[in-house]
């Protein structure tokens, strides 16, 4: 069954695909429901793929197939029906008591789009030299994480590529939660552009007007920049890995 918001964006993507030939942004779904925030969007996105009403296309940005709809001549609100052809149509809550049902059902709790209990973050690709963190920008690809893991401020994750901190206990494969910033204190772990070009996870070090970026790996020597060569785009604070 859909929620009367998965309903409202599934209808919302079919009308916008129909006319536009392209999916919509997160922006203009949330702009389009009425949403504070993106992450409510993903929430439904992620609800209509687990139902089987569309599917995202790996590697492709803004790419959503709409698989079937639901049957708009089903019972408002009643349990899920079987159409004249056999085929499985479901119906949609739109909230209240069916008049067509013959015994009242357990009353429905959805999930508040407003909990922040779950955070959504953005998901960027693998860290790696010679792409800029921006080029990574993926809007289509989120991290549920605990709220309580995040503190002030606008955060991301990404994907770790490589060994050189590993004697941090950052491994290759690991997932790092990134605080969006420009600064941070000496020592601290940081996502760092060197050149405009480069993006590397190293810890800062402030050394006689230089920037050092160190590793935490033996097998990797520490590089030594000019300020001005090197930019910080956000500080570790969070960590996530599976097994």
């Amino acid at each position: 069954m859909l929620t009367r918001k998965q309903h409202e964006l599934l209808q919302y993507l079919h009308r916008h695909l129909s006319s536009q030939g392209v999916s919509p942004s997160f922006d203009e779904m949330k702009d389009a429901l009425g949403l504070k925030s993106k992450s409510g969007i993903h929430r439904l996105i992620t609800g209509l793929e687990e139902r089987g009403f569309i599917r995202r296309l790996a590697h492709r940005a803004r790419a959503i197939e709409i698989l079937r709809m639901p049957d708009e001549a089903a019972g408002r609100g009643s349990a899920a029906q079987t159409s004249p052809q056999g085929r499985f149509a479901p119906s949609v809550i739109h909230g209240g008591r069916s008049e067509r049902a013959a015994r009242p059902a357990p009353p429905l709790r959805p999930i508040p789009e407003s909990d922040e209990a779950v955070v959504a973050l953005p998901l960027y690709g693998r860290i790696a030299a010679g792409t800029p963190i921006e080029a990574l920008r993926d809007d289509s690809s989120y991290l549920q994480v605990p709220q309580a893991l995040l503190g002030r401020g606008e955060h991301y994750a990404l994907e770790v590529e490589g060994d050189s901190m590993a004697d941090a206990g950052i491994f290759d494969g690991d997932t790092v939660i990134i605080q969006r910033g420009e600064d941070a204190e000496n020592g601290a772990i940081v996502v760092a552009l060197v050149d405009g070009e480069e993006v590397t996870l190293k810890r800062i070090r402030r050394r006689n007007g230089a920037i050092a970026l160190e590793p935490a790996n033996r097998a990797y020597e520490t590089r030594l920049f000019p300020p001005d060569r090197v930019q910080v785009q956000g500080r570790l604070v969070g960590l996530l890995r599976r097994y």
